[in-house]
């Protein structure tokens, strides 16, 4: 009887035990659940292209690990006004509104006009920035000194910009967009171009230190620099408003913008008109920071052989450690979903009723059919529409997988066509079902025929997974054109880009070819791998 009242007893302590630790972790993660959202809260994210290019967003030259710019001056002062902490998130530039709109980030900031169709899409801050667009042309055309004078001749610009549209607009001029303007002044300088057409502090940046090129003309037009905010975060955008109003009064942002040697007369002027203070010109508008003194010296300063490999050698880190990681993380997911889900395809193309059969065939026609990029953008930013967001790793790996299942169904289908069809009556004859002769004869005969077609395929992927930087992704390309971008060496960067691309898909081919010839029943196969 005592033995059973102990029993009882010990079995309600366990129980009062079990509840109070129940009750604990149960308030540990609320309150870690309540930390993590009040974290999140503070943080202001915005996005932006660390591919623009100076003085927007850039690479520091001697950390190229750390990004500088004036907008992200810019933006750590309006989060310090607004009591919160700036968190840049990297996003194609032509692709900041869909990003901000799929609610990547809560602003989008980087050089966007403030344009009567932007404004349909997206809210805009009052302008913080005020400029013209500026004409570059090399040193020795006198030619040129105005718009008109570009009829019949061949201009760059930036795609989907402002001055893309006033070239446009002018008629008879041959117009060519850029991804980024480096590629557009080098093409200015070395005579493909006759002229440059960009926002002014582009032109400051890459022109005027290039001994090789000159800024004509006055400005051009005027445009406005805008935060851009979602249509319903209404709240949000008073805050930013009432963010930059603060920074204007307090002289903050003339301090960053002089020190980036931007500061203009039409800023000032803005300045003046929203906040009722006079804002005096900057008696030297020179860039008075380091960075812009390093970013000078790698369009101008020749490099002795061992600055040059003490600078390829500070190119490793972010290739090694932020690129290379997160592409071979991208493509090894990618090629596990293309895989399994492309054998599935095969199978129901080969042997299931025949509407499913054609729904496999359908699949892989649209998905061969249709270039992955529209894919890529299908999913990450057209999903959203319907209620279904995904992450970008996720997107991307969803992405590269379907397309290339449908290469990888074809190659199963004619791996399992291969198999003689006597080997199927065969197992049938002895009693085996079908699908237990697909999986222990023909399916393992056919893997053994398809590892050529289906490596080549994986190192197609492996290069393929360079494109889903368009959806936010910093994979190994993405870096590639930052660090060429910031310190104008496409052929060093580029070439240790390659080595790295070429090492990490290496020990892929071997393996395959170990596979291949371990699984080989021919010896003479497998004595030639």
């Amino acid at each position: 009887m005592r033995r059973r009242r102990d029993r009882e007893t010990e079995r309600r302590r366990d129980g009062e035990i079990l509840q109070a630790l129940y009750r604990s972790v149960s308030l540990s993660l609320l309150l870690s659940v309540s930390l993590f959202t009040t974290a999140n809260a503070q943080d202001l994210r915005w996005g932006g292209d660390a591919e623009g290019g100076a003085p927007y967003l850039l690479p520091n030259p001697k950390n190229p690990r750390e990004i500088v710019g004036f907008e992200i001056d810019l933006m750590n002062a309006l989060a310090a006004q607004l009591k919160r902490k700036s968190v840049f998130v990297q996003n194609q530039w032509d692709g900041l509104v869909p990003g901000l709109q799929r609610g990547n980030y809560e602003l989008a900031v980087n050089g966007i006009e403030i344009t009567e169709d932007r404004q349909q899409q997206v809210n805009f801050s009052i302008a913080y920035y005020l400029c013209g667009e500026r004409l570059s042309v090399r040193v020795e055309e006198n030619a040129i000194q105005s718009l008109a004078d570009l009829k019949g001749k061949v201009a760059g610009t930036l795609k989907a910009s402002l001055a893309q549209r006033i070239l446009e607009q002018a008629g008879g001029i041959e117009v060519r967009s850029y991804e980024n303007q480096n590629n557009a002044y080098d093409d200015l300088a070395i005579g493909r171009l006759s002229a440059v057409l960009m926002d002014e502090p582009i032109a400051v940046y890459y022109s005027t230190p290039n001994p090789k090129l000159k800024l004509v003309g006055a400005p051009i037009e005027q445009m406005e620099y805008g935060i851009a905010v979602r249509k319903r975060d209404a709240a949000l955008l008073q805050q930013v408003n009432d963010g930059l109003l603060a920074l204007m009064r307090n002289g903050e942002l003339q301090r960053i913008y002089e020190k980036w040697g931007i500061w203009n007369a039409a800023t000032a002027q803005h300045f003046e008109k929203l906040t009722g203070a006079k804002a005096a010109q900057a008696a030297d508008n020179s860039a008075t920071n380091q960075v812009f003194q390093d970013f000078t010296q790698n369009q101008t300063r020749q490099l002795t052989w061992g600055e040059r490999l003490q600078r390829w050698k500070s190119y490793l880190p972010p290739l090694l450690f932020v690129g290379a990681p997160m592409t071979l993380l991208i493509s090894l997911l990618s090629m596990v979903v293309a895989v399994i889900l492309g054998l599935a395809l095969a199978l129901v193309n080969l042997y299931a009723p025949q509407p499913f059969t054609w729904l496999a065939r359908a699949y892989v026609e649209v998905m061969r059919g249709t270039p992955l990029l529209i894919q890529l953008y299908l999913i990450f930013y057209g999903l959203p529409n319907i209620g279904i967001r995904l992450s970008p790793i996720v997107a991307a790996v969803v992405g590269l997988g379907l397309n290339y299942a449908a290469y990888e169904a074809e190659n199963y289908r004619a791996g399992i066509n291969a198999i003689p069809r006597g080997q199927m009556e065969a197992a049938l004859s002895l009693g085996m079902t079908r699908w237990q002769a697909l999986q222990h004869i023909v399916v393992p005969q056919a893997m053994r025929l398809v590892i050529p077609p289906v490596t080549n395929d994986f190192i197609a992927l492996f290069k393929d997974s360079s494109i889903v930087s368009v959806i936010t992704m910093v994979e190994l390309t993405k870096v590639y054109g930052q660090l060429a971008s910031t310190y104008y060496d496409y052929i060093g960067v580029g070439l240790i880009t390659a080595t790295i691309y070429f090492l990490m898909g290496l020990p892929f081919v071997r393996l395959a070819r170990w596979a291949e010839a371990k699984l080989a029943t021919d010896k003479r196969v497998a004595a030639s791998l």
